[in-house]
C-alpha cells in the first residue's frame, strides 16, 4: 500500500515536471516564468522520501524531458532537478536555511560548469565566447552606422565597452558563481511557498540584518589585497584571473556583510524598512552607494560594530 502511494505520488510530480518543462520549451515567453517552478516536483519529492528514490525520480524526470522535449531538455532538468533534490533532502533533514542554500548552490554550480565543460569538449561550442563575439560585432556594425552617417564615434565610449568586453571575459568564473546564487534564490522563493501548502515546511530564514559572516572572510579579502599589490600579475595570466575572481567573491561578501549592518541599524532605531531597502537598491542600480555599503560591512566584520553597539545599549 505504502508503495502503491509512493508510486501515485511520483507519478503526479512526473506529470507536473512534463508540463513544466513542456511549457518551459515551447512557449518562449511564459517558459522564462514556467522554468522557475521546475523544481518544484523535485522538493515534493524528495522532501518525502529516501534518497535512492529521489535518484530514481531524476532519471525518470531525465528519461520523460528527452520524450516530451528535446535532448536540450536535458540541461534545465539536471540544474533544477539536482538543486531541487537538495533543497528537499535539506528540508527533511530539517537543516538550517542557510546550510539548504549553499548546499543547493554548490550543486547548481557544479552542474552548470559540467554542462559548460560538456558543450566545449563534445559540441564545440563555448557560449561565453559566441556572447563575446556577438557584442563586439554588435560594437563594429553601430561604429560602422556612425560613421557612415559622418558622425565621429568617442573614443572613450569604445574604450569602455573594450573594457567591459575583457571584464567579462576576466570575470567569468564569478558570472557562473552569481548565476548560481541568484537562481537558487529564484528557487527557494517560488518554490518554497508553493510546497508549504503540501505539508512540506522548511526552517524559517532569518531575516538578512542577523546575518554575520565567518570573520576569516575579511582576512582571505585583506591576503586577496596585498597579493595583488605585490605580485602585480600581468592581465589575462593565470595569477591576474585568480586574484581578479577571488577579489570579485570577496568583496560582494563585504557588501552583503554592510547591507545586513544597515538592516540591522535601521532595526534597532525603529527607523522604516523602506530606508535599508532603497539603500539596497542604490547600491546594486546604479551603484552609487557600492564603496560605502563594502567599506560598512568591512568595518563591522573587522570591529564588531554590532556587539559594540548591544553592549553599548
Amino acid at each position: 500500500m505504502r508503495n502503491a502511494h509512493k508510486l501515485t505520488e511520483g507519478a503526479l510530480c512526473l506529470a507536473v515536471f512534463a508540463v513544466l518543462i513542456l511549457m518551459t520549451i515551447y512557449i518562449p515567453v511564459l517558459g522564462i516564468v514556467t522554468n522557475l517552478f521546475l523544481a518544484v516536483p523535485f522538493i515534493l519529492f524528495a522532501a518525502k522520501n529516501t534518497r535512492i528514490h529521489s535518484l530514481v525520480f531524476l532519471i525518470a524526470a531525465i528519461i520523460l524531458s528527452i520524450l516530451v522535449g528535446t535532448i536540450l531538455s536535458i540541461p534545465l532538468t539536471l540544474s533544477y532537478g539536482l538543486a531541487g533534490l537538495v533543497i528537499g533532502d535539506f528540508i527533511q533533514g530539517k537543516k538550517s536555511r542557510m546550510s539548504t542554500f549553499v548546499a543547493a548552490t554548490l550543486v547548481f554550480l557544479i552542474t552548470l560548469l559540467v554542462q559548460y565543460g560538456a558543450s566545449v569538449v563534445f559540441f564545440k561550442l563555448n557560449l561565453i565566447e559566441e556572447f563575446i563575439q556577438v557584442m563586439k560585432e554588435s560594437i563594429d556594425q553601430s561604429v560602422a552606422i556612425v560613421e557612415a552617417l559622418g558622425q565621429k564615434v568617442d573614443g572613450t565610449v569604445l574604450d569602455n565597452f573594450d573594457a567591459f568586453i575583457k571584464m567579462i571575459e576576466t570575470l567569468t568564473p564569478s558570472l557562473f558563481v552569481m548565476t548560481s546564487i541568484v537562481a537558487v534564490l529564484l528557487i527557494e522563493s517560488v518554490s518554497l511557498p508553493i510546497v508549504k501548502r503540501f505539508g512540506v515546511i522548511p526552517q524559517e530564514r532569518p531575516p538578512l540584518r542577523e546575518l554575520t559572516l565567518p570573520k576569516s572572510i575579511l582576512w582571505y579579502y585583506l591576503v586577496i589585497m596585498l597579493a595583488s599589490l605585490i605580485l602585480k600579475p600581468e592581465e589575462g595570466d593565470y595569477w591576474y584571473l585568480a586574484l581578479a575572481n577571488l577579489s570579485f567573491i570577496l568583496q560582494l561578501c563585504m557588501v552583503i556583510q554592510g547591507l545586513a549592518f544597515l538592516f540591522y541599524i535601521c532595526h534597532m532605531k525603529g527607523i522604516s524598512k523602506a530606508v535599508p531597502i532603497i539603500a539596497a537598491v542604490f547600491t546594486f542600480f546604479p551603484p552609487i552607494l557600492l564603496p560605502i555599503v563594502r567599506i560598512l560591512g568591512i568595518i563591522d566584520l573587522g570591529f564588531e560594530l554590532r556587539k559594540r553597539l548591544e553592549n553599548k545599549n
